[in-house]
């Protein structure tokens, strides 16, 4: 017959401790407490309603969010004009909006090319802005170069799709 050494009591002592215990009960919640306050998300949303001078007024409000480039080029051509137009109206009537602008590029052209490239393109659209009379301090611009592509194909569409300067609205 063996004898029960002191470790192995100290063991079926924890095991027996360590045993689960039936949960307890939770009594109901109360009745009349009164549904939580409606909350605002990130994108400016409470509810389904869009808080005005928010991000997701920004989206709704303006033609586009982005502007397009051709190939190795950071001018602002007609169409962009339109859509950064809409963006200077917009932000006329929220003058406490901050916004970034971000450049980016198509995957061709090494990092550095492209995070140059991508830095021309966010400070013309914020230039053009600056000159309709949207105060520069603002805006601020970062360029991502190629490393954030909208569009992950290797060919003229996708190459299209990337080339672009993106307004964001941070405040």
């Amino acid at each position: 017959m063996k004898v029960a050494t002191p470790l192995m009591l100290t063991a079926a002592l924890l095991t027996a401790a360590c045993a689960s215990k039936r949960p307890q009960d939770r009594p109901p919640a109360p009745a009349d407490v009164a549904p939580p306050a409606a909350q605002t998300t990130p994108q400016g949303n409470v509810g389904d309603a869009v808080v005005p001078g928010s991000a997701a007024d920004f989206k709704r409000s303006v033609t586009s969010d982005t502007v397009h480039f051709a190939l190795d080029q950071y001018d602002i051509d007609a169409e962009a004009r339109a859509v950064l137009d809409s963006q200077v109206a917009w932000l006329r009537r929220y003058p406490q909006v901050r916004i970034t602008i971000e450049g980016h590029c198509d995957e061709r052209g090494t990092r550095e090319y492209n995070l140059a490239l991508g830095d021309r393109r966010a400070n013309a659209a914020k230039n053009y802005l600056a000159a309709a009379g949207i105060d520069a301090s603002r805006i601020t611009t970062i360029s991502y170069g190629k490393e954030r592509p909208l569009a992950l194909g290797s060919d003229e569409g996708s190459w299209a799709q990337n080339r672009r300067a993106v307004t964001i609205v941070v405040s």
